[in-house]
C-alpha cells in the first residue's frame, strides 16, 4: 500500500473521530441527565419495590402472595407503609442513575473511539460492553444505598424496628462491622448488575426496531424501548436480585451472619423454597419495571437532548 493511501486512510479515521466528537454530547452531560432519570424512577416505582423486597425477604407463610402483602401493608401501616425506605432511593436513585447513565454514556464513547473508530454508529456488541461497564461501576454506589433501603423496608412494626432512618442504618452498620458491613452486598450487587448486558443490548435493539418500523417520536421510542428493555433485564436478573436482597437483610454482625458467602444464600433459598424461591416477588418487580424505567429513560433521553 502506498504512503498516500495510508495517509488517506488515517485522514478518514480522524475525520470520523472528529465527527463522533462533534456529534456526541459532552461526556459529563449523561451524569446530569441521569439525575432526572433517578427522580422519575423513584417517584413511580417505590411502592412496587417495597412489596417486592418484603416478598423476597419475609419468613415463609407471612404473606400468601403479592396482593396479600399489599393488603397487610395497607391495613397495618397505611399508605405510608408503601413508602418506607423512600429517602435512600430518592437520594440514591438520583446518585445511582447519574453514575449508571453517566458512565454508560462515557463507556459508549470510549468503546466507540477505541474499538470501533471506523464505524459511524456503535454496534450492538459495543452497547453490551458499555452496559456491563456501567453495571459494575454503579455497583460501588448502589451496594450501600440498596442495603440501607432494604433494611428499612423490612421493618414491619415497632417490634422489628431497629433503624430510624438511612443515616441510622449507616451509623449502626459501621459501628458493628466497619466499612465492610456497609459494603457487605457489593459482590451480590455486581453479579446482579452483570445482567445489564441484557438491558442495554435489548434497549439498542428495541430502539432501532422502532426507528425503522414505526413513525413514533423520539420520546415515545425512548419510553417504549426503556420499558421493554427493563422488562428483559428483570427476567434475566431477578434470581440474582433475590439473592442480593437476602444477603443485604442478613445480620450485620459477621459472626452472626447466616450467609457469609454468596453461595450460602443461594443454597438457603433453594433449600427453603426450591427454584420458586428465586422468583418470589417477581410480579411486583415486573409490574414496576415497565412504567418506572420507561418514564426514567424517557426523562434521561429528553434531558440529553435538551442539555446537548
Amino acid at each position: 500500500m502506498s504512503s498516500v493511501a495510508v495517509t488517506d486512510k488515517e485522514d478518514e479515521i480522524l475525520d470520523r473521530q472528529e465527527h463522533h466528537e462533534k456529534g456526541a454530547p459532552p461526556r459529563y452531560v449523561g451524569f446530569i441527565a441521569g439525575m432526572f432519570s433517578g427522580v422519575t424512577k423513584n417517584a413511580v416505582g417505590h411502592p412496587f419495590d417495597t412489596i417486592k423486597v418484603r416478598l423476597q425477604t419475609s419468613a415463609k407463610g407471612r404473606f400468601k402472595g403479592p396482593m396479600d402483602c399489599v393488603w397487610q401493608t395497607l391495613k397495618n401501616e397505611g399508605p405510608k407503609g408503601f413508602y418506607k425506605g423512600f429517602t435512600p432511593p430518592l437520594i440514591g436513585w438520583v446518585l445511582m442513575d447519574s453514575v449508571m447513565l453517566g458512565s454508560l454514556h462515557v463507556y459508549r464513547r470510549i468503546v466507540h473511539e477505541q474499538l470501533y473508530p471506523e464505524e459511524k454508529k456503535l454496534p450492538l456488541f459495543g452497547h453490551i460492553i458499555a452496559g456491563l461497564g456501567s453495571g459494575w461501576t454503579v455497583s460501588f454506589v448502589a451496594a450501600p444505598i440498596e442495603q440501607f433501603k432494604a433494611r428499612l423496608q423490612v421493618q414491619y412494626d415497632a417490634k422489628s424496628k431497629v433503624y430510624t432512618g438511612p443515616l441510622d442504618v449507616a451509623q449502626k452498620l459501621y459501628k458493628v462491622s466497619g466499612i465492610r458491613g456497609i459494603y457487605s452486598g457489593l459482590l451480590s450487587t455486581m453479579i446482579f448488575r452483570t445482567n445489564f448486558i441484557f438491558w442495554w443490548g435489548s434497549y439498542e435493539i428495541f430502539t432501532e426496531w422502532f426507528k425503522n418500523n414505526t413513525k413514533m417520536s423520539n420520546p415515545s421510542i425512548n419510553f417504549w424501548a426503556g420499558g421493554l428493555s427493563a422488562t428483559v433485564f428483570w427476567i434475566f436478573a431477578y434470581p440474582a436480585d433475590v439473592v442480593k436482597q437476602t444477603i443485604m437483610t442478613d445480620s450485620p454482625i459477621r459472626s452472626e451472619k447466616k450467609f457469609p458467602r454468596w453461595i450460602d444464600a443461594v443454597k438457603h433459598i433453594h433449600k427453603e423454597r426450591g427454584l420458586k424461591g428465586f422468583t418470589r416477588g417477581f410480579g411486583p418487580s415486573i409490574l414496576r419495571s415497565f412504567p418506572a424505567n420507561a418514564a426514567a429513560l424517557a426523562a434521561f433521553e429528553a434531558s440529553m437532548r435538551f442539555l446537548h
